[in-house]
């Protein structure tokens, strides 16, 4: 018997063993109107079934099921979670109802179960996947400024105890099938998805029928203990400040989920399913969620899709890489292409330094056979990729030619000029440059067409985001190819327009600016630098500028000035001259050059005693918010100016770029992205962000003045997308 509920397929077999194939409209199953009404109509009906020995949850797409429909959820706004609390109850109730068929109930996953899609296979009695490479399970919903709302949190718990299940919930991890049978969330693997059926009925034919799930048997109790075990006391107890290390109270989705898991062991099943809706429905319209999930996913996939690449044009691979210096980010090029199976070309002016170069990889695979995640086997294969050289004959035939030198003009048209020659046919020359214009270095190529800039962040090894800059020449066929070497070495790519600082460095270099004049202005130094962290910055702007190095900044500054521009089209003149005279008047040159704002010892580091008083004639004090507000809505402005002037190819870009490669607070989406929720008194959106300009503005200058592309999308009643 057979038929066809909303896109359930509904099959029993001669065992009345009923299989229910999920083929909802659209490329993957989520929880979206289709699927509660299938999924009604497909309880209901199971409810009714006679005789029943059995059910079994499968699917037709190449995932078993995609989770929550998000695009449903960015439609929610402040004052209607009443309405998805009631949305997220009637398919809790569905499932309670399976639940309760009394008939063995078994997922068959044939792809990745994350989020709603792993909450289904939790209220199924059993759950079997086929172990590929490609599957992931897990509760991801933390990730997207949501909990799990479906039963997620309440499951897990009962299922795994609050110990083992409470981790997994707040960082939001997704396993690989073997993971996740180890961890408990699945019961059995199969080898391939045809075993899967056939594995399901084999389990239902010998299991007896009045099967009841563990949380619904008379003597259940929550493994590890509940609310009264002194275990989960303790638990309980240390969890809201550690948890708060790592959030700084900026994500309320995390301290959700730990409420609602206090909750799970102390109260009854139902009850918990009910308070984890509430949570759930009131996480919804926040504009964390909505920036999570428009910045930090779908805008994300839509970069990691290919959006930015040139269409029409065959993908490449590079056989061959070249790079051109052994220094920091050129020893990390290296260990990144050999990573990923690249034979790498790693030339220096020394075979010493060359060497020095590959050891660098040989470092970064012993760390990891320490923390077991590699083997000697693994780091003598990677190695053997890495080739070092001083001699550049060596680089004949690279598909690809990557200059990794310090920020100097000269030396880098140099270089390039003499490694031109020894590129493959269509070959592609790049320059990993950070500020330096690609149509300035391109003056000295031949083919400045076969000529684009492919910026690496530091440490390479960790940073996951390259920002390929297109030169006034540069091909679509040389973009391409760029941005497919970006890919193939597991990177993700964002494309942008040529300009002096490019989008990410020119937008940090406004964080560094404006902590340089509040410096000057007289506020505590080590207040600036942790309200920079209370943002959500990684790290506080006179941190990271001391990693970074005054010796560096200045560097770049003079050589900027040296071809009669300074700094980019952002006003960082504040953080030049600080860093001039931190060097040529203290010598204090950065951390690894002995200290620069802070002096470091084995103990940790301290405040450079000197640093005030040198820079400020008398100390002052400034609202809090004024100072984190000043920190933030500069790199907003910035990041904005850039859209406006075409530096930027796409808002997802900026906020993929700012997420990634800059270090944008999570809570936002990305810079451009934060504009679209911002919130100031009554007002919200664009809007808002324009009147906390002008107040920025008024007090303290005009670089917070709204960018015109601010005011145009505000006329237009329009967001950025």
């Amino acid at each position: 018997m057979s038929d066809n509920l909303h896109g359930f397929h509904y099959h029993k077999d001669s065992d009345a063993i009923v299989t229910i194939t999920m083929d909802l409209d659209g490329p993957v199953n989520a929880m979206n109107e289709q699927f509660r009404l299938a999924f009604t109509a497909t309880v209901e009906k199971l409810s009714h079934e006679k005789p029943l020995h059995g059910v079994i949850f499968a699917s037709a797409k190449n995932t078993f099921f995609a989770g929550g429909d998000l695009k449903e959820m960015l439609q929610c706004m402040p004052g209607e979670e009443e309405s998805f609390y009631e949305l997220v109850q009637g398919i809790k109730a569905d499932m309670r109802k399976l639940e309760h068929l009394q008939v063995p109930v078994v997922a068959a996953i044939n792809g990745s179960a994350l989020g709603g899609g792993l909450e289904l296979c939790l209220a199924c009695n059993y759950r079997i996947a086929s172990d590929k490479k490609s599957t992931l399970i897990g509760l991801p919903e933390v990730t997207l400024g949501l909990l799990p709302g479906g039963g997620g949190v309440v499951r897990s718990i009962h299922l795994l105890g609050l110990q083992k299940a409470l981790p997994l919930l707040i960082e939001g991890k997704r396993m690989r099938p073997a993971q996740a049978l180890e961890t408990g969330f699945i019961d059995h693997l199969v080898a391939t998805d045809e075993e899967l059926i056939p594995a399901a009925k084999a389990w239902i034919l010998q299991t007896p029928e009045g099967w009841q799930q563990p949380w619904d048997r008379p003597k259940h109790k929550i493994p590890g203990g509940d609310v009264w075990h002194p275990v989960i006391q303790q638990t309980l107890a240390a969890a809201p400040a550690m948890l708060f290390q790592k959030t700084r109270g900026l994500l309320p989705a995390p301290e959700r989920i730990l409420s609602v898991a206090a909750d799970v062991v102390t109260v009854d099943f139902d009850t918990a399913q009910r308070i984890e809706s509430r949570a759930f429905a009131s996480l919804v319209p926040t504009k964390e969620a909505k920036n999570l999930i428009t910045g930090g996913f779908f805008q994300m996939n839509k970069i990691n899709s290919g959006a930015s690449r040139p269409r029409d044009i065959a993908p490449r691979r590079v056989a061959k890489l070249g790079v051109l210096g052994a220094g920091m980010m050129g020893q990390g090029i290296a260990y990144s292409a050999a990573k990923s199976g690249v034979p790498v070309i790693l030339k220096d002016v020394s075979i010493d330094a060359a060497n020095k170069g590959k050891a660098y990889s040989g470092m970064l695979m012993d760390k990891q056979i320490a923390r077991g995640r590699a083997s000697e086997a693994d780091k003598e294969a990677l190695l053997s990729l890495i080739h070092p050289t001083q001699d550049m004959a060596d680089l004949q035939g690279c598909d690809l030619i990557i200059e990794a030198v310090f920020e100097d003009l000269a030396l880098k048209h140099g270089i390039l000029a003499e490694a031109e020659q020894y590129l493959a046919e269509n070959g592609v020359l790049a320059s990993n440059t950070s500020t330096l214009p690609i149509s300035l270095l391109a003056e000295g190529v031949k083919n400045p067409q076969r000529f684009i800039g492919i910026h690496f962040f530091s440490p390479v090894d960790k940073m996951p985001l390259i920002e390929i800059i297109r030169g006034e020449a540069s091909e679509d066929s040389t973009l391409a190819a760029a941005f497919d070497f970006s890919q193939q070495i597991r990177k993700t790519p964002i494309v942008v327009n040529d300009s002096l600082g490019f989008f990410t460095s020119r937008v940090f270099s406004t964080y560094l600016d404006e902590a340089a004049r509040m410096l000057t202005e007289g506020v505590d130094p080590m207040l600036i630098d942790n309200l920079g962290k209370q943002i959500g910055m990684p790290v506080g702007p006179l941190t990271v500028q001391d990693e970074v190095s005054q010796q560096l900044a200045d560097r770049i500054a003079d050589t900027h000035k040296a071809m009669g521009v300074f700094c980019s089209k952002a006003d960082t003149s504040a953080n030049a001259e600080v860093c001039g005279r931190m060097v040529k008047e203290f010598n204090r040159l950065g951390r690894h050059h002995g200290g620069g704002f802070f002096d470091y010892s084995e103990g940790g580091k301290t405040l450079w005693p000197e640093l005030a008083k040198n820079f400020a004639s008398q100390a002052i004090e400034l609202d809090h918010a004024d100072i984190k507000d000043r920190l933030l809505v500069r790199q907003v402005i910035e990041s904005l100016k850039c859209l406006e002037e075409g530096v930027l190819s796409s808002v997802a870009d900026g906020n993929v770029g700012s997420l990634m490669g800059i270090g944008a607070p999570t809570w936002t989406g990305g810079f451009i992205q934060m504009v679209n929720t911002y919130q100031h008194g009554d007002l919200y959106g664009p809007a808002a962000f324009a009147a906390r300009c002008d107040e920025l503005a008024a007090q303290f200058g005009d670089r917070f003045e709204q960018p015109q592309i601010l005011r145009n999308n505000i006329a237009n009643n329009a967001f950025f997308h």
